[in-house]
């Protein structure tokens, strides 16, 4: 069953550090920060979702979370499109993702807008609960994640990615590594559905997702190359890629990290 915006158990919208219309505070210290994957599920038809995307643009652009390097993720998910308005960014691999996160989760149902960090806790998208997740994946063990551009030109960029030292516990999951190209700063101007005549903004937008590869059994190591085409819509200075290590079954992310992909 596939339930329109939020369930009647919403978390109050967030207070503190993402209270509407105040910039995140910069962060107290300045500690190594260990990459945290915040993803979420959303749709411009979703008169309960802009909150909740300027919240993950706050959490996106401030990183207020002590500790953590936000990666952030917006989904947009397709299943809100016959409701009156045709989400420009929506997807059906968006819907496939969370349905996955359903089953993981043990949740009778798929809603907006939902945040998932660390593929490990679920929350309603602008919950007051989310920092304190953060905080608790930052201190958790990572694996090592890195990220380059190999080569790039105006219309094609090469991404490699490499995956090392994983946590000293046994992995008792393959796991699967994801590739995700993401653009920032984009706006929709809504004419109908639940958000009609409202200008929507948008934080890290996932525009292409793609599994590179697989670490099974005891593999402690894994790279690959992947070639990207760009679309022409796409603006490049406002892209940059994403890598993600995820045990397949349980959702849990191991280790990710992120690079801009700057202009050649």
């Amino acid at each position: 069953m596939k339930l329109a915006g939020c369930p009647l158990t919403a978390m109050p919208l967030l207070l503190g550090l993402f209270a509407s219309g105040q910039p995140a505070p910069p962060p107290s210290n300045s500690a190594a920060r260990s990459p945290v994957l915040v993803e979420l599920f959303t749709s411009e038809g979703c008169s309960s979702c802009p909150p909740a995307d300027d919240a993950l643009a706050r959490l996106e652009k401030g990183q207020p979370v002590n500790g953590a390097q936000v990666i952030a993720l917006e989904w947009h998910v397709d299943y809100w499109n016959r409701l009156g308005w045709i989400d420009p960014f929506s997807s059906a691999e968006a819907t496939a993702r969370q349905e996955a996160y359903s089953t993981a989760f043990h949740i009778d149902g798929l809603y907006t807008p939902q945040l998932v960090i660390d593929g490990q806790k679920q929350l309603v998208g602008d919950s007051a609960e989310a920092a304190g997740e953060i905080a608790n994946a930052a201190r958790r063990a990572k694996a090592r994640v890195q990220l380059s551009v190999a080569s790039a030109s105006a219309k094609v960029v090469e991404i490699r990615v490499q995956v090392a030292a994983l946590p000293t516990s046994p992995r008792k999951e393959d796991a699967e590594l994801w590739l995700a190209l993401i653009e920032s700063d984009l706006q929709s101007d809504v004419l109908r559905g639940e958000n009609a005549g409202r200008k929507l903004k948008h934080a890290s937008v996932v525009r292409r997702a793609k599994r590179l590869g697989k670490l099974s059994g005891d593999a402690k190591e894994l790279a690959a190359t992947s070639t990207e085409q760009l679309d022409p819509s796409w603006t490049r200075s406002h892209l940059q890629a994403a890598a993600f290590l995820q045990e397949r079954r349980t959702g849990k992310v191991l280790g990710a990290a992120l690079i801009p992909l700057a202009p050649p």
